[in-house]
């Protein structure tokens, strides 16, 4: 049965896989997509991290409180979010080309035009729409979901390589920006990277207009290593896990929400943690520089667990490495012990996020594959938003970020119980499979 799944899935006509030996998947130019991909998700990046970067001038220019001058971040991340859906349509349609397009220029007139805003109001709002929801995020999940139909033996690692550009983008801009920043102010910095991101983007943009070779076919078969018995080459939610599409779809999006419930009380607290236990703000930056750098690490190495055992399985690895970071956090208070701590989670949560995008392929057709990758990862930040606010709501009742860490790890048990319970229905469906073959 393997073996007929295996020769339906991919079946070709002779001139074709010669074809796809040189340019189709798992070839060269599959390898040579991924790369300008990475420098694509890098240089989209710097959007998540602008105003961040220029917090501190904003609110000294415009005269207002840290909150209001956070607003541009916030409205960021939620165009960030809504704009991955609409950039993985179109990739769906049309080919990522376009989407790439579209959002270097965004994101290039989203910088040019921040630089020149004359109120804070003027500036959240093109930060929200044009850099955010038009432009960074064209350059994270849609291409998430491009690179998982260029590869089949080796998609989690690939995967993993190219999400691992957004978390070097936040190693690589920060310094750099700052830099540019003190030595010519951040109107003409943004200008800079905004001409900047014009002049690299389209140009790569327009060396990714080939679509995928599996584009149009159905799901290709990934859980082979499963020795998952199916009924045709065409797996779908309904014949792995016995639940419909959209259900599949709707507990992704709630496990992604409250994994990243989790996830955000470190990255989002982690400073102002620090400066509460007198370590200061310098020590809690390099904790989180520490914790990035090692999300990296944990991005390509998840790719390639999950390349061995597949999405749900890694999903559930990281699910469990992670509640431990975070029960890790609360006894160890030390500055060299909490550097360890942050390393370790990491390197236990990177891969969480991309693996989403694994399992979005193994269960759904490559033509929906942008779209439905890019709704996941739109309930992840939504996650990530709300985990930031909701730690810090509870920290200002209690006094303390005990009970943060206690309520992320809550939140990462809710993202592991609905991992099992998939797991446990794929088992369930497998073996009524195996018994109804043998009985045959």
């Amino acid at each position: 049965m393997r073996d007929e799944i295996c020769y339906c899935a991919t079946m070709q006509t002779p001139d074709s896989m010669n074809a796809n030996s040189h340019q189709g998947v798992d070839s060269n130019y599959a390898w040579l997509r991924l790369c300008i991909s990475l420098v694509l998700m890098i240089i989209g990046g710097s959007g998540m991290y602008m105003a961040i970067i220029v917090l501190p001038e904003l609110q000294q220019e415009f005269g207002v409180a840290r909150a209001d001058a956070s607003m541009p971040y916030t409205l960021t991340m939620v165009g960030f979010g809504i704009g991955g859906v609409l950039m993985g349509r179109l990739a769906d349609r049309y080919g990522i080309w376009l989407p790439i397009m579209l959002g270097g220029t965004a994101l290039s007139a989203g910088f040019l035009l921040g630089a020149g805003a004359a109120s804070l109001w003027y500036f959240s709002l093109v930060q929200g729409i044009l850099v955010g929801m038009l432009g960074s995020s064209s350059s994270f999940a849609p291409l998430m979901a491009d690179t998982s139909l260029w590869f089949l033996k080796r998609r989690g690692i690939a995967v993993g390589i190219v999400a691992s550009g957004n978390y070097m983008a936040g190693a690589i801009w920060p310094p750099l920006v700052r830099h540019w920043v003190d030595l010519y102010g951040w109107r003409d910095t943004m200008m800079g990277v905004g001409i900047f991101c014009f002049v690299t983007m389209l140009p790569l943009a327009l060396l990714l207009r080939r679509r995928a070779p599996s584009h149009g076919l159905a799901s290709t078969v990934t859980n082979l290593k499963e020795q998952a018995p199916a009924p045709s080459s065409t797996h779908s939610p309904e014949q792995m896990l016995g639940i419909s599409a959209n259900a599949l779809l709707a507990l992704l999006c709630i496990a992604g929400v409250a994994c990243c419930i989790a996830m955000a009380m470190p990255q989002v607290h982690i400073v102002a943690y620090c400066t509460d236990l007198g370590f200061g703000a310098v020590k809690g930056a390099q904790m989180l520089s520490v914790m990035l750098a090692a999300g990296v690490i944990s991005r390509l190495v998840f790719g390639v667990i999950s390349d061995r055992i597949g999405g749900l399985r890694t999903l559930l690895l990281g699910s469990v490495l992670q509640g431990l970071a975070l029960l890790l956090f609360i006894p160890f208070q030390e500055l060299s012990s909490l550097f360890i701590v942050s390393a370790l989670f990491g390197l236990f949560q990177g891969g969480i996020v991309p693996a989403y995008a694994i399992i979005v392929r193994e269960y759904f057709p490559p033509q929906v594959a942008a779209t439905r990758v890019g709704i996941v990862i739109m309930f992840t930040l939504g996650g990530m938003a709300l985990g930031g606010w909701m730690s810090g709501w509870i920290f200002d009742a209690s006094g303390s970020y005990e009970a943060a860490f206690i309520n992320g790890i809550a939140w990462n048990l809710v993202n592991l119980f609905i991992v099992v319970g998939l797991l446990y229905r794929q088992r369930q469906v497998r073996m009524r499979l195996v018994t109804s073959g043998q009985n045959a």
